[in-house]
């Protein structure tokens, strides 16, 4: 579909830019992301993602609005504390950029609508604030074949990869996948909320817009992607690193000898 004289004044810079150009940006309007968790990740990284261009955006989020969420995540005002974070940052994407379809889920992402809503967009995003919903996204997204950009938050630190376990490198090795990277969650109790942790704020507009780069990054097809990397900031240091790892032929998910076919043990 061609541009509007609005949407070409709109996204002037990306198109003059080589790595984009019109046909990244077609690419950009022509694609479905979904976001889980619209937090600290999830609110720079919906505002990028919406001032991009990319087509069509759902957000799964259970979770209403309060005051102290206001310290990090940006989409939201006082105005709207007590309101869904759905419904809110739907709102706010569609007076950015009116050119982007935004659907909302208000529920919890689970074992019962991961499957269905990661085969109807064609890259996931996960913000979310806890392991169990890593694991999820990151099974769902290999067993439907789909790209997954996932983020994570510290007190003082943040890490950000790109999974892509359902295809193979250059060389025919499988992708790792999310499990190679970490075979178990950490035992409970052992990972403090942020909650009751803390999280200096502006960490979050960092790392979401690292995350919504890296998205636009895997939809337009420019630079090189953090698959098998593992990125991480330090805030009390502003340094970045990057760790490698690779597949594990034992991972349970896309080993040699799988377990996990289905998401069932995500529903016990």
């Amino acid at each position: 579909m061609p541009f509007s004289a609005e949407e070409l004044e709109r996204y002037a810079r990306h198109i003059v830019l080589k790595e984009v150009g019109g046909p990244g940006q077609q690419k950009l309007k022509s694609a479905s992301a979904l976001v889980i968790g619209a937090g600290g990740i999830g609110s720079p990284a919906l505002l990028y993602m919406a001032a991009a261009g990319v087509g069509k955006i759902t957000i799964i989020d259970d979770d209403m609005i309060s005051l102290s969420n206001l310290q990090r995540q940006v989409i939201y005002t006082v105005a709207e504390v007590g309101k869904r974070k759905t419904e809110t940052a739907k709102s706010v994407i569609e007076r950015l950029n009116p050119h982007v379809r935004v659907e909302t889920v208000a529920k919890r992402f689970t074992a019962a609508n991961a499957m269905e809503l990661v085969i109807a967009h064609d890259i996931a995003i996960d913000g979310s604030d806890n392991f169990a919903t890593r694991y999820l996204a990151s099974d769902a997204c290999y067993l439907a074949k789909k790209p997954l950009v996932t983020a994570a938050l510290g007190t003082f630190d943040g890490t950000l990869t790109t999974i892509r376990a359902h295809e193979k490198s250059v060389g025919g090795k499988p992708n790792p996948t999310y499990r190679c990277l970490f075979p178990e969650p950490p035992p409970a109790g052992t990972i403090m909320t942020c909650e009751e942790a803390g999280i200096i704020g502006a960490l979050a507009g960092v790392m979401g817009s690292l995350t919504a780069l890296e998205t636009i990054r895997a939809i337009v097809g420019f630079g090189e992607g953090l698959i098998g990397k593992l990125l991480m900031f330090d805030a009390q240091q502003m340094r970045f690193e990057m760790l490698s790892y690779e597949w594990n032929p034992d991972n349970p998910l896309s080993g040699k000898n799988p377990a996990i076919r289905d998401l069932s043990m995500h529903a016990r």
